[in-house]
């Protein structure tokens, strides 16, 4: 049987900010929920294996063998139904880690965004500043060019 139960697990609002410290909140909690869930499952498969072994034995008066065959019957499907809940578990487990690990990849594909937003307006700053600079330097050069000696010999000559 399934002690632990499917516990709420609500995104309630942690001690950080925003939605990645309610996922870090309800990630706790439903850790600890499912903990709870696998401790009970396992004790409830080895308290009914040892209740099973127990009730094992042959004896003699056919009333007490019919007994003990409807307890063998009984532990033995309460063990069915712990070792479901546990397969059910390990499902929900694999999920979890899928969804996870998709919620962590797009937390770091955003991340990555950011920055490669933050690195493109860099560049294109410095792209500016540089045409800037570029343009500063060619109206120099043409200015001192224009007055230049050379400019003018240039222009005598036929």
């Amino acid at each position: 049987m399934n002690k632990g139960g499917a516990a709420g697990l609500g995104g309630g609002a942690g001690a950080g900010s925003g939605p990645t410290a309610a996922a870090a909140s309800a990630a706790a909690q439903k850790q600890k929920t499912l903990l709870q869930r696998v401790e009970g499952d396992i004790a409830n498969i080895v308290d009914n294996f040892s209740h099973l072994v127990n009730v094992a034995r042959v004896n003699d008066p056919p009333v007490r063998n019919s007994q003990e065959a409807f307890m063998m019957e009984m532990r033995s499907a309460r063990m069915v139904q712990a070792a479901d809940s546990l397969l059910k578990l390990v499902s929900e487990l694999k999920q979890t880690a899928i969804f996870s690990g998709f919620a962590s990849l797009n937390d770091h594909v955003e991340q990555r965004r950011i920055e490669f937003n933050q690195l493109a307006e860099k560049t294109d700053h410095t792209l500016s500043k540089v045409g800037e600079e570029a343009a500063a330097n060619l109206k120099e050069l043409e200015s001192h060019y224009s007055s230049s000696a050379q400019k003018t010999m240039q222009n005598l000559q036929p």
